[in-house]
């Protein structure tokens, strides 16, 4: 029976893959990646034979075909063991990786689909915020432009602990809309994590957005906001 295992890799630290992880990627015929250069560094780093520096490796990303879903349905079908990663933290979680899935649940249910859990961003900022509550809701990334405001309007009135996903790029944008939606409801802001310069950041949004005005140098990197539940 052919395999396909979920494989979480570190968000960016090297030291949190696991043994486990590590293992499987040396075992199955194929990893299936967003950027094969990026996996490329991670196989090296760990000393996984990647024989010419590609074989091992195929890409599959948001952009990939039915064609390349088509492929893997057939190296499945073959027998073939593989495995997906993603460029950073736990595969199908606001992924493309979900399609494939989907894909595969439909037209191999014979095959298994196999979770190898390790690092991932939502946990991680969760953890870090000190929020109390026995469930959150999360939202991934914030939508650039159609269902922004929608989304912002949902946050606001959900009882339960909020996550969502920013870039460096509309950060203050996104504390902006938040400071008028939440009023005083704290969040935490996750900056960085497992990487050398992460930061925590917590307060109101419009104590956050303020902080990062005034700290314009360390508008960067990768965000996470955990919003507390409504009171």
């Amino acid at each position: 029976m052919s395999t396909l295992y979920i494989v979480s890799t570190p968000i960016g630290n090297m030291g949190d893959m696991t043994y486990r992880a590590i293992e499987v990627l040396r075992s199955v015929d194929t990893i299936l990646c967003e950027d094969t250069r990026v996996t490329g560094k991670l196989l090296k780093y760990y000393e996984i034979d990647n024989s010419d520096g590609s074989g091992k490796l195929m890409s599959y990303h948001a952009n990939s075909s039915l064609t390349k879903v088509d492929q893997v349905i057939r190296m499945l079908q073959s027998g073939k063991n593989l495995a997906l990663v993603s460029d950073a933290g736990t595969p199908t979680i606001s992924d493309p990786g979900v399609l494939l899935i989907q894909a595969i649940n439909h037209l191999v249910p014979e095959s298994k689909i196999v979770s190898v859990p390790g690092a991932s961003a939502v946990v991680a900022a969760l953890s870090l915020s000190g929020f109390i509550g026995n469930s959150f809701c999360f939202k991934g990334f914030v939508p650039h432009k159609k269902g922004r405001e929608t989304l912002f309007k949902e946050i606001a009135v959900c009882k339960d602990i909020v996550i969502i996903y920013e870039s460096p790029h509309r950060i203050l944008k996104t504390l902006s809309a938040l400071s008028e939606h939440l009023g005083e409801r704290e969040l935490c802001l996750a900056r960085e994590i497992t990487k050398l310069h992460e930061q925590t950041v917590r307060g109101t949004a419009t104590e956050v957005r303020d902080y990062f005005e005034q700290h314009s140098d360390k508008v960067r990197g990768e965000f996470v906001l955990v919003i507390d539940k409504l009171a």
